[in-house]
């Protein structure tokens, strides 16, 4: 369904930040995508939206192709017509518009009108309390709220594909969960999504696949069964560690290549 392949990402002409990527997320799938804060997931989430030239990015190698058809230096709003959507890092919500306001302005590029009152009654479905406060200003909205309106105003356009950026960025552990939750309905009624996460746990609990970046490249990728498994991915995203207390080293004090050398043996 979507697959990068190969994919370099430079800012400003100069700074390279995706060296050689490739991931797959196929049709009804759940793909996770795994790394740190700087590890180019947010440049990856760009790359497929059509948002780099907004950041002074570009794709300088490799494809990212959309069943079967490239979509690299396409418009924002050509991809989402094509059926992807995204939900942005920070949820993004207008936050002067309504609940109502700004579900209306996720289903912009559908015409139908009978398809758009389909979607906005399945966002009302997944997320009840939106509809408690249809007429609230979103910037009044809790945080696990604005997360809500963020995916439910990407669902108003009936994707394919959702792409989800740290939802669970600044959530508290019971909000994470019904995020979690209401992703796998998502996915259950049709939509493939590709989960963009530091919190490892969250993601891989409910993903078919998973890879893990770091500097602009996959490091590991396999069955979530396996990437749980892994010493390297308890220690740096679980935070479960072995040996003495001592010993404990955060992911920001293991030099990369080492961990890279290790992966790849």
């Amino acid at each position: 369904m979507l697959e990068i392949a190969n994919l370099e990402v430079v800012y400003n002409e100069v700074i390279l930040v995706l060296r050689g990527l490739s991931i797959e997320v196929p049709d009804g799938q759940i793909v996770a995508l795994l790394g740190a804060n700087g590890a180019g997931k947010t440049t990856t989430l760009r790359a497929i939206s059509g948002l780099l030239d907004v950041h002074e990015g570009a794709v300088t190698k490799g494809s990212i192709s959309w069943n079967g058809e490239a979509i690299a230096g396409k418009k924002p709003s050509e991809i989402v017509r094509s059926g992807i959507t995204q939900v942005m890092e920070g949820r993004r919500v207008f936050a002067e518009m309504t609940v109502d306001e700004n579900l209306t302005t996720g289903g912009f590029t559908i015409k139908d009108k009978a398809a758009t009152a389909a979607s906005y009654d399945r966002v009302m479905e997944l997320f009840p309390q939106l509809g408690e406060r249809r007429s609230q200003t979103a910037g009044y909205l809790s945080g696990g709220e604005q997360q809500m309106l963020a995916i439910g105003r990407a669902m108003m356009a009936s994707p394919k594909l959702l792409v989800l950026d740290e939802p669970s960025l600044g959530l508290a552990p019971m909000l994470i969960e019904q995020i979690r939750d209401i992703i796998v309905d998502i996915n259950k009624s049709g939509t493939s999504v590709l989960l963009i996460e530091q919190n490892a746990m969250m993601a891989l609990s409910i993903a078919d696949y998973g890879y893990i970046m770091e500097t602009g490249k996959i490091v590991m990728d396999g069955e979530p069964a396996k990437l749980l498994a892994d010493d390297d991915v308890k220690e740096f995203y679980l935070g479960l560690h072995s040996g003495d207390d001592t010993e404990k080293k955060s992911f920001r004090d293991v030099k990369h290549y080492k961990r890279r050398k290790k992966w790849s043996s």
